[in-house]
Parts: structure tokens; C-alpha cells; sequence
């Protein structure tokens, strides 16, 4: 198992003493079943999905823009009789399909993953309307992004598998070498040109969420980590 510092940083200096940071740790599927802790980790695993779809519903009601994905859900939706959070899951499952040739094994966080944030944004869209005011719509927009950063780190802190699309962009690092930032950049300026030109709403929430969303899912991961049992090593008896 190896684990990696939230904070590390290979071009910050560090000052004074070093603080312990929860870590991530680097796990199949079947360590992460094993690694302890599962009560608590399923529990934060189905309310973060869920927050996470709820978060959805919120920033598509502020009719501001939506971040790229949901564009492109957006604009499935808008050509096909489907409800939003039913778009989520088949786009999810087709996805985590592109897995297989990329040799990535989903966690059952994976596979809840498809599940529940769909579930979760068709009932938040059935029980939300949508504002009238531009100040609520505002307020709706920038609360949906915080509490899409907050339950982000959520199930990522579960440590039960990454979601099919960041499984997708992980993969395709592996397999061609290139950095994350230019796959993670080319996967969702496509699937944003796409969904655009299918009629998915681009606009102001766009902007925000792509620039505030990692540094709110820094911000709130430290908090949200379980740190787990300790594996054996490789050779070790357990």
C-alpha cells in the first residue's frame, strides 16, 4: 500500500515543523475492502454521492451554467426523453464500459458512484424549483459549488474508489504518459464543446465552478480522509 500527503508539494518549501496530513492510499479494489474502517467509510461514501447529486440539482435550478460534464449531460437530455439524474447514470455506466480497455478495476465506490448521484439529482430537481430573483440564483449557484467540493471530498476521503469519469482520466495517464492536467483539460473541454453544441447551458456557474472547485475539494479533503488499518505488505503474513 503506499499513501500520499494531501499537501505535498515537490516546489514548497517547508517551514518550521511538519505536520501529519491524513493520507490517500493507493489501493486495488480488494485492499480497499479490507483496509478497516467500513461502517464509517460506506456511511461518508453514500452521503457524500448523495450530497454530490443534490449539489447538481442545486447549480442546474440557478439556471447560471453548468460545470462541463453536466453540460453534456444538458445537452443528452435536451435530445432525448430522459430525466437528468437518468442521463448521469447511463453516461456513467458507458464510461466506467471505457475502463476495461484501459485495464482499470472500479471499487464499489465506482459503482455507486453511476448509482446514486443520478438518484440523487432527479429527486433534488423534483423537489427544488428554480429561483426567480438573480440574487437567489446566485446564492443557489455558489451553494451548490461549495457543497459539490465538500461532498467531493467526501467520497474521495472514503477511500472506496474513484468516480468512472475520474477513473477514465487516471487511466488514460497511465496508459499514454501524458500529464493529468493536459488529459483531465482535453477529456472536459471536449465533452464541454460537445455538450454545448447538443444545447447544454454554458454560462456563468461554468467560469466558477471550474475555477473554484479544486481548491475547495483541497480545502475540505484533509477533513474528510479516513485514514485506515494497515495493510500487509507484499510478502508479509497478515
Amino acid at each position: 500500500m503506499t499513501t500520499t500527503p494531501l499537501d505535498a508539494s515537490p516546489t514548497r518549501p517547508t517551514l518550521g515543523p511538519v505536520v501529519a496530513a491524513p493520507l490517500l492510499a493507493d489501493l486495488t479494489p480488494l485492499e480497499q475492502l479490507r483496509a478497516g474502517r467500513m461502517p464509517r467509510r460506506l456511511v461518508q461514501l453514500v452521503v457524500g454521492l448523495w450530497l454530490y447529486g443534490t449539489a447538481m440539482g442545486m447549480v442546474i435550478r440557478s439556471t447560471l451554467g453548468l460545470d462541463p460534464w453536466d453540460v453534456f449531460h444538458a445537452g443528452v437530455v435536451a435530445h432525448a426523453d430522459l430525466s437528468f439524474g437518468t442521463v448521469v447514470i447511463v453516461v456513467g455506466a458507458l464510461v466506467l464500459l471505457l475502463w476495461v480497455p484501459l485495464a482499470q478495476m472500479p471499487g464499489l465506490g465506482t459503482v455507486a458512484n453511476v448509482v446514486l448521484i443520478g438518484l440523487a439529482t432527479d429527486a433534488t430537481l423534483a423537489l427544488l424549483a428554480a429561483p426567480d430573483g438573480m440574487e437567489a440564483r446566485l446564492a443557489l449557484l455558489v451553494g451548490g459549488i461549495v457543497v459539490n467540493g465538500l461532498a467531493g471530498a467526501l467520497y474521495i476521503g472514503a477511500q472506496l474508489g474513484p468516480g468512472p469519469r475520474d477513473g477514465l482520466m487516471t487511466g488514460l495517464v497511465r496508459r499514454t504518459g501524458l500529464s493529468i492536467r493536459l488529459v483531465r483539460t482535453t477529456l472536459e473541454l471536449t465533452v464541454l464543446a460537445v455538450g454545448f453544441a447538443l444545447g447544454g447551458q454554458v454560462g456563468l456557474g461554468t467560469l466558477l465552478y471550474a475555477v473554484a472547485i479544486g481548491p475547495l475539494v483541497q480545502l475540505f479533503l484533509p477533513l474528510c480522509v479516513v485514514r485506515l488499518d494497515t495493510l500487509p505488505e507484499p510478502g508479509e503474513s497478515s
